[in-house]
């Protein structure tokens, strides 16, 4: 159980950082509130878990190649430049959603949080290095149910960790003043460009 703990608080700390995947559910969860940011988390946890399986398969050094991170930081510039400036232009629509626009646009939240997780190069590193030095660590000295136990454990915490963004930023879209929500999806906006731009210097350093 002690174990299970350590791997879980690890998981949490991975998804913990404030980056462009925190920074866009938060906007998510205030605009539209905690269903849509819950599930744009859920969807962020879909690519953790087909990284996961590439680095346990070996895929991801093929991912790590020069081509690929260059192509990774290309179009995660694109994604955050997108959805950043798309954010900025509807940050008046913070306001509360009826059920059936939760239905309706559901989909759209979880492939957003698919897409920006799955497209950022920061993502790769994480896994490669955390969970590449677990594996590695695992194999030679545990077994394969072992193995899963830790993963699961890694994964139950991403999962807490989504849980608890999509309910602050819920808590606040109910409680806090509609200015500070907007301030508040104003600078998440940014934050989504500013690591977008980040995202395109990275790709001219390799390229050039």
């Amino acid at each position: 159980m002690n174990i299970f703990l350590t791997y879980m608080i690890l998981g949490i700390s991975l998804a913990a950082p404030i980056g462009p995947v925190n920074a866009a559910q938060l906007n998510r969860g205030i605009k539209k509130g905690f269903f849509h940011a819950w599930i744009f988390g859920i969807g962020a946890l879909l690519a953790d878990l087909l990284y996961m399986m590439l680095v346990y398969f070996g895929v991801i050094h093929f991912i790590d190649s020069s081509f690929m991170k260059t192509f990774l930081w290309i179009f995660g510039f694109f994604v955050l430049i997108y959805s950043g400036i798309e954010s900025l232009l509807s940050i008046r629509e913070i306001h509360i959603r009826n059920d059936a626009s939760l239905k309706n646009s559901g989909l759209s939240s979880f492939l957003s949080g698919f897409v920006m997780s799955v497209s950022n190069p920061l993502t790769i590193m994480f896994w490669l290095g955390i969970y590449g030095s677990v594996l590695a660590k695992t194999v030679s000295s545990s077994s394969i149910n072992q193995l899963l136990l830790y993963s699961a454990a890694i994964i139950f915490g991403i999962l807490i960790w989504d849980f608890t963004m999509a309910a602050v930023s819920s808590y606040a879209r109910k409680f806090l003043h509609s200015k500070i929500l907007i301030a508040i999806s104003f600078l998440s906006s940014l934050s989504m460009i500013g690591f977008g731009i980040y995202f395109g210097c990275q790709a001219w350093v390799i390229l050039f």
